[in-house]
C-alpha cells in the first residue's frame, strides 16, 4: 500500500519537477560513484581531502550537460527501450573521454590516476541500473501468458525493424496479448534477441507456430513491397491462425490511431492485388483550387471520392446526398480532414508513393441534403457554385433490390444523370464524370441496363456538344465490384464469419472483378482529367477472383478453417443459396473489342457504339410513360432497345 501510494505520487508529479528529481539524482550518483572509486583504489572508505574533491565537481560538471544535450531527461523512464539505453552508451564514450583524459592521461596531485578508469565504469552501471528500475517499478509489467475470452492468446510478431519493436512496447503497456518472438526475413536478426524476444526465421512458419502455440501473427511490415506481402500472407494463410496489421504510416501521423491499434488485413491483402501509384499530376489537374461537386458523397465511391479530392486542396467541395446520416457523416469526417491537413506538415500516402500535400489556407465544404432527380435544387445549388467538375456517384446500385424497385432504379440512375447533366450545362461545368459499373455491359439486370443509359445519355450529350455550343466535357469510369463498398461481399461474409457462419454464397463458380475503394477513387479522378468528350474509360480490374476463394481466404486469414466434407470438424461452413434475380456468373467490362490504352496502365478507353439524343429522347420519353403507368413489360421493351445485349430474367 505505502510502496503503491509512492508511485502514483511520483507519476503525478509534472514533467519538470520529474526532470529535477531525475539531475538532483544523477548528481548524487557522480559523487557516490566517485566515492567508492576512491575506496575501491585506496581501501580507504573514510572522507576525501584536498584535491582529491576535484573529481567530485568535474563529474557532475561533465555528466549533466552531456545528459541534457543527449535526451537522457526528454526519455520517460518507465518506458525505457533499446534506443534510451543506446543513448545513454553513446553519452558515456563522451563522458569517459572527457573525465579519463583529465584525470588519468593530465593527471591532478593527490587523485590516483585509475580513478579515470573506474569512475565511469561505475557511473555507467548506476545510471543504467537506475533506469531499468524506475522502468520495472513504475512501468507496465510484461504478461508471459495472456487470456481473453477464456482463450490463451499467443501473438508473434512479423517484422523485427522499428515499427515491430514499437508494437512490442505499446502491447506491454496494454497487455492484450503475450508476444512470443519475431519473424523476420533479415538473416542478420535471425537467431538474435531484441529486448528479450527471439528473431525467428520465416522458413519453418509451419513448425514455428505449432512449436510456439500461436494463436495471432502481428503483420509490422508497412514499408515492404506488395508483392513481398501477398507472399507472406500466402504462406500465413495455410497456417490456420489469424493475421492482423499495425496501422498505415499515414494513419499514425494523422493520429487517427496508434501504433497498437490492430487491424484485420486490407482488401489489397485478401485480393492479393499490386497496387500501381497513382500519377499525381492527373490527380491535381482537376482538383487543386477549383470548386468541385460530387453527387451521392455520403455513398462508399462518393465518400472515399471526397477523401482523395480534399487531399489535393481544392477551393470548395460541394456534398450532396439523399441520406441525412450518410450526409453527415462525411461531412464532419472532411471538416476533422481540413484541420489535420491545415495544422500537420502530412505525408499522404497513396499506394506505395509518398507525397507531402501543401496544407489548404481555405476550404469550403458545402453539404446539401436531395435528390439528384429534384431539377430545381441541382439547377440552384450547380450555378450557384458553378462547380468546375461535377463526379456524379449517386446511384442505386443493388441489384436484387433495384430489381424489385425497377421504376424508382430507373428514375434514380437515369433520370438522375440526366438532370445533373442538364444543370451542369447551363452553369458551363467544365468536367462531368459519372461513376458507371461493369455491370452496364450486357446486363442481366434493371441495375445494369440503368447504368448504361445513363452513360448512353453523357455520350449523346458529347456528341451533341458541338450543335449546341455547350463545354462540358462529358465522361464515364466503369469498373467492377469495390470492396468494403456497401452491399460488396467482404463485409457481408466479415460478419457471417464473426457470428460463426455460414458464409452464404449464391454459385461456386461466380466470378467478379474487384478493386479497392481508394484505387477506384484515385482511377476516376485520374481517369476524369484524361477526358476530351465523350470517353468511356474502363479500369484495368486485374484478373476477376472467384467468389468461393475469396471466402476461403477470409476464413484462413481469421484464424479459423473451411467446414466442408473433407474437413468436417472446421469452424465455418460456406453454403450455396443459389443465384439471385439479375445475377450472372461473369462479368464484363467492354460491349465492345480492342480497348485503347492511355497514358496510366491501369486505364483504357472503350470505343462504343451509341444513339443520338434525338432518338435517345423519343426513347426516354417512352421510358417515362411506362414507368408512370408501371408496366414492367413495356418498361423491360424500351430497355431492350435501348442496351443491346439487355437478357432480363423476368418472373
Amino acid at each position: 500500500m505505502i510502496t503503491g501510494a509512492i508511485k502514483n505520487s511520483i507519476l503525478a508529479l509534472p514533467r519538470f519537477a520529474k526532470r529535477g528529481i531525475a539531475i538532483i539524482f544523477d548528481s548524487a550518483l557522480c559523487a557516490l560513484t566517485v566515492w567508492i572509486a576512491y575506496g575501491l583504489r585506496l581501501d580507504d572508505w573514510g572522507p576525501p581531502y584536498g584535491n582529491q574533491w576535484i573529481p567530485f565537481f568535474i563529474s557532475i560538471l561533465l555528466a549533466l550537460p552531456l545528459f541534457i544535450s543527449f535526451g537522457l531527461y526528454r526519455a520517460i523512464f518507465r518506458y525505457v527501450g533499446s534506443v534510451a539505453i543506446s543513448s545513454i552508451a553513446k553519452v558515456f564514450i563522451g563522458y569517459t573521454v572527457l573525465f579519463f583524459g583529465i584525470f588519468s592521461l593530465i593527471g591532478i596531485n593527490e587523485v590516483p590516476r585509475s580513478i579515470g578508469v573506474i569512475q565511469p565504469i561505475l557511473l555507467f552501471i548506476g545510471v543504467g541500473c537506475s533506469r531499468y528500475f524506475v522502468k520495472n517499478w513504475l512501468g507496465p509489467r510484461v504478461r508471459h501468458s495472456s487470456i481473453i475470452d477464456g482463450v490463451r492468446h499467443n501473438a508473434i510478431i512479423y517484422g523485427a525493424g522499428l515499427v515491430g519493436r514499437e508494437l512490442v512496447a505499446a502491447l506491454s503497456i496494454n497487455m492484450g496479448m503475450a508476444i512470443r518472438g519475431f519473424i523476420d526475413d533479415d538473416p542478420n536478426l535471425q537467431g538474435n534477441t531484441i529486448n528479450g524476444l527471439t528473431v525467428f526465421s520465416s522458413n519453418d512458419l509451419q513448425g514455428l507456430i505449432d512449436r510456439l502455440k500461436i494463436t495471432d501473427v502481428l503483420l509490422a511490415i508497412p514499408s515492404i513491397s506488395q508483392d513481398r506481402r501477398n507472399e507472406i500472407i500466402a504462406a500465413l494463410s495455410k497456417c490456420g491462425i489469424r493475421v492482423r496489421t499495425v496501422p498505415s504510416p499515414y494513419d499514425i501521423a494523422v493520429g487517427k490511431v496508434k501504433v497498437n491499434d490492430l487491424f484485420d488485413l486490407d482488401m489489397n491483402d485478401l485480393l492479393g492485388r499490386k497496387i500501381v501509384p497513382p500519377n499525381i499530376e492527373l490527380l491535381e489537374k482537376n482538383i487543386r483550387n477549383q470548386c468541385i461537386l460530387v453527387t451521392g458523397a455520403g455513398g462508399s465511391i462518393g465518400s472515399e471520392l471526397c477523401r482523395q479530392i480534399m487531399k489535393f486542396s481544392p477551393q470548395s467541395l460541394i456534398l450532396i446526398d439523399i441520406s441525412e446520416y450518410s450526409l453527415y457523416l462525411i461531412y464532419e469526417e472532411l471538416k476533422k480532414l481540413v484541420d489535420v491537413l491545415k495544422n500537420q506538415d502530412t505525408n499522404i500516402f497513396l499506394g506505395e508513393n509518398c507525397l507531402t500535400t501543401p496544407s489548404p489556407d481555405t476550404c469550403t465544404i458545402v453539404p446539401y441534403l436531395g435528390s439528384v432527380r429534384d431539377a430545381g435544387l441541382m439547377s440552384k445549388i450547380i450555378s450557384t457554385h458553378k462547380p468546375d467538375s461535377v463526379f456524379h456517384a449517386a446511384a442505386y446500385k443493388h441489384v436484387p433490390l433495384v430489381e424489385r424497385n425497377i421504376v424508382e432504379g430507373i428514375r434514380n440512375n437515369v433520370l438522375g444523370t440526366l438532370v445533373c447533366a442538364r444543370a451542369s450545362i447551363e452553369a458551363g461545368v467544365s468536367h462531368f464524370t459519372l461513376v458507371s459499373t461493369d455491370k452496364a455491359v450486357r446486363p442481366t439486370n434493371v441495375m445494369g441496363a440503368s447504368k448504361r443509359i445513363a452513360e448512353l445519355v453523357l455520350q449523346s450529350f458529347a456528341q451533341s456538344s458541338s450543335n449546341e455550343g455547350h463545354q462540358t466535357n462529358f465522361s464515364m469510369v466503369r469498373f467492377g465490384n469495390v470492396l468494403g463498398s456497401s452491399g460488396s461481399v467482404a463485409p457481408l461474409f466479415s460478419e457471417q464469419i464473426q457470428a460463426g457462419g455460414p458464409i452464404t454464397l449464391t454459385h461456386p463458380e461466380v466470378t467478379r472483378y474487384f478493386m479497392t475503394i481508394p484505387e477506384a477513387s484515385q482511377l476516376v479522378i485520374q481517369a476524369s482529367a484524361m477526358a476530351t468528350g465523350g470517353d468511356v474509360f474502363v479500369l484495368n480490374m486485374g484478373e476477376p477472383v472467384r467468389i468461393y476463394d475469396l471466402a476461403v481466404r477470409m476464413i484462413f486469414l481469421s484464424g479459423l478453417m473451411v467446414k466442408d466434407e473433407a474437413n468436417p470438424r472446421g469452424d465455418i461452413e460456406i453454403k450455396i443459396t443459389g443465384m439471385r434475380p439479375g445475377e450472372k456468373l461473369y462479368e464484363e467490362l467492354l460491349i465492345g473489342d480492342n480497348p485503347q490504352p492511355t497514358t496510366h496502365p491501369k486505364i483504357m478507353k472503350a470505343h462504343e457504339e451509341f444513339i443520338s439524343w434525338d432518338d435517345l429522347e423519343k426513347e426516354l420519353e417512352k421510358l417515362d410513360f411506362a414507368m408512370q403507368k408501371d408496366d414492367h413489360g413495356l418498361i423491360h421493351e424500351v430497355l431492350k432497345r435501348l442496351v443491346p445485349g439487355y437478357l432480363p430474367e423476368i418472373n
